[in-house]
């Protein structure tokens, strides 16, 4: 995407162009976490929820307030282990269709 990111990638929708997922290396300190980890990947990703993000937030240590993004609509996830596997997956559905063209939300995958 970027030249000064060259390892940044982002997920689009094909027909409307929007982002609904970031994956990117970023320094550990830059999202408040204990300096000497170095960069860690994190996958930002949309919600339509500012509850369910305040909740995976305080409730799960891989759940983050998202980097380089709207915190009240995006989080940053953690790709460490950290957050379960089991809860990204719908995550990332979930943004997926938050973000997809009005006309045809219902029914995408």
């Amino acid at each position: 995407m970027w030249a000064r990111f060259p390892n940044y990638a982002v997920f689009r929708h094909k027909d409307n162009r929007k982002w609904f997922a970031l994956v990117m290396d970023v320094s550990a300190e830059k999202l408040g976490l204990p300096e000497g980890r170095g960069k860690v990947w994190v996958l930002n990703l949309k919600l339509d929820d500012p509850l369910l993000t305040d909740m995976l937030i305080q409730q799960n240590k891989g759940f983050l307030p998202a980097y380089h993004s709207s915190r009240r609509n995006w989080i940053s996830v953690l790709l460490d282990s950290s957050a379960p596997l089991e809860d990204i997956i719908p995550l990332i559905r979930r943004s997926f269709e938050v973000t997809a063209p009005k006309s045809g939300r219902a029914g995408r995958t």
